[in-house]
């Protein structure tokens, strides 16, 4: 499959080619396995105190000559504080086990749980050319939210990795038909329920992938613009190019992505 090379100002300089790795089979069950892995490997484990619920004395004796003992007093085994006492006439509450108020957490989340999700290599690379071949899909991508000029896919001359300024890199997607897209990634509203209390009170969308064939200026130059995302060629995973894992995100390669990729034969 040829697309079209675009320039800096706009204009159609030529085709290339495909590489082999975007005739891969769309399998949305591998790209939604390989999401789910990256997802499991990056949480963060949680979990109680240790000692939570247990710092109080609780200790009650049931032995015959105890003078602290609950022996012949007819209650059952719980743990209890004394609270007060009159002689031997004790003011017990139930404490530290579950049962009780304030007690400590049966079977609470521990911090020493695993949460990784080991996934064969050969399947993850499958998954992330799948996630390739589907981000050429028109079809696809329209699916997935994004406006799309009638002339996608589409690719971008190795000189556009020499943009400095984010509002000619703005100016240069505009020109290539993307400025409902940028309207779109740039929208954003409240999250509902208690997440706009943690850090998090915007809910964003997921505008276009620019993918670049090595740490260059484009880089630092894109990386402002609302909903866009850049990464290199060699970092590409699949929850970047089907965030949500949903496979169709639309991408944009630089012709010196697309060279590396035929050069080095990654993810293959």
């Amino acid at each position: 499959m040829n697309i079209p090379i675009m320039n800096k100002e706009g204009k159609t300089t030529g085709t290339i080619s495909l590489p082999v790795q975007f005739s891969e089979t769309i399998r949305p069950d591998l790209i939604r396995r390989a999401v789910e892995a990256i997802w499991a490997n990056t949480r963060q484990p949680y979990g109680t105190d240790p000692r939570a619920g247990k710092r109080a004395s609780a200790k009650l004796s049931r032995r015959r000559r105890n003078y602290r003992g609950a022996y012949g007093h007819g209650i059952s085994r719980v743990p209890r504080k004394i609270m007060s006492k009159n002689g031997t006439n004790m003011n017990w509450t139930g404490a530290f086990a579950p049962c009780t108020v304030k007690g400590y957490r049966a079977h609470p989340p521990k911090v020493t749980k695993d949460w990784k999700h080991a996934l064969n290599t050969q399947e993850r690379r499958k998954a992330l050319r799948s996630a390739l071949a589907a981000s050429m899909q028109p079809s696809l991508v329209s699916a997935h939210g994004h406006k799309l000029p009638a002339q996608y896919p589409l690719a971008l001359a190795t000189d556009t990795e020499e943009i400095t300024k984010s509002k000619d890199v703005q100016e240069l997607l505009i020109k290539l038909g993307f400025e409902q897209e940028l309207l779109r990634a740039a929208t954003k509203k409240i999250r509902a329920g208690k997440g706009k209390n943690r850090t998090r009170p915007y809910k964003k969308r997921k505008g276009p992938l620019l993918v670049v064939g090595a740490n260059c200026n484009l880089s630092r130059a894109a990386r402002n613009i609302p909903g866009v995302d850049i990464v290199s060629v060699k970092q590409l995973n699949t929850q970047v190019l089907a965030p949500g894992a949903i496979a169709g995100r639309l991408t944009l390669f630089t012709e010196h992505a697309l060279t590396t990729l035929t050069t080095e034969r990654l993810y293959t």
